[in-house]
């Protein structure tokens, strides 16, 4: 599996490179430096199986033209993506293979299948979603917090999302709180609290290495490879 890393430059680059070492065709990175093209323009042509991109959510439009022009797959790894970029990344799933998470790990995936069935196990309880990253995060709620959002919205579908907290009024019943902590450099905690009047269930996945993040990126490429155009997940992934 050969691959192009978009946002080459980043912590998250620089650790897939390190990873795959001769599996590399080529290298994009948004700030130009170090020697690396800025656009897929400046990169030209390559012979690759999939471009993965841990840039900006900004640069998906660029991610998904070159993806389709060179018949590959893409692996979508940035977060914060407006309604009109995920509209383009659902339109590029009819034309090739797309993989999309807002989170690379297999532990947040199985965290995610956990919630669905704890929200389904409480009815009535309330639920609240925490997070916390290191503090050059941009982008809040996380991409991670939103996934668990959805897999509770799944077996409650009138849930309500609530980002933070302030002033006065009472908690809705179908509220589902996500609270954004952004501090020193954490990696990525996740909890999910499951409450009712006489019992809570915490959930919690904490990331100690950005490695993981990574790993789980190399495997949705190498997933990708010889699939139809579609939306594949981390659940396509774990089955």
């Amino acid at each position: 599996m050969r691959a192009i890393i978009c946002g080459a430059n980043g912590a998250m680059g620089r650790i897939l490179q390190d990873k795959l070492p001769g599996s590399i065709a080529g290298l994009v990175s948004l700030d130009g430096e170090n020697g690396v093209p800025k656009t897929f323009r400046e990169l030209g042509k390559c012979d690759c199986d999939a471009v993965i991109d841990f840039s900006h959510h900004s640069a998906v439009a660029d991610v998904l033209t070159f993806a389709k022009e060179s018949g590959c797959g893409a692996v979508v790894c940035a977060t914060g993506h407006t309604a009109e970029e995920k509209e383009l990344i659902y339109a590029a799933a009819k034309e090739i293979p797309v993989f999309y998470s807002g989170n690379m790990s297999v532990g947040i995936a199985v965290l995610c299948t956990l919630a669905k069935e704890a929200a389904a196990a409480f009815p009535d309880a309330d639920i609240e979603i925490v997070e916390v990253h290191h503090n050059r995060k941009v982008d809040a709620p996380s991409g991670t917090a939103n996934m668990l959002f959805e897999a509770v919205k799944e077996v409650r579908p009138q849930a309500k999302k609530v980002c933070g907290r302030a002033g006065e009024g009472k908690r809705q019943k179908d509220d589902i709180g996500i609270q954004a902590l952004r501090m020193g450099n954490v990696v990525g905690i996740h909890e999910i609290h499951i409450c009712t009047h006489s019992q809570t269930l915490t959930l919690r996945h904490e990331a100690h290495d950005r490695g993981m993040f990574a790993d789980g990126a190399i495997k949705a490429a190498q997933f990708l490879c010889g699939k139809k155009p579609g939306l594949y997940t981390m659940k396509d992934l774990l089955k």
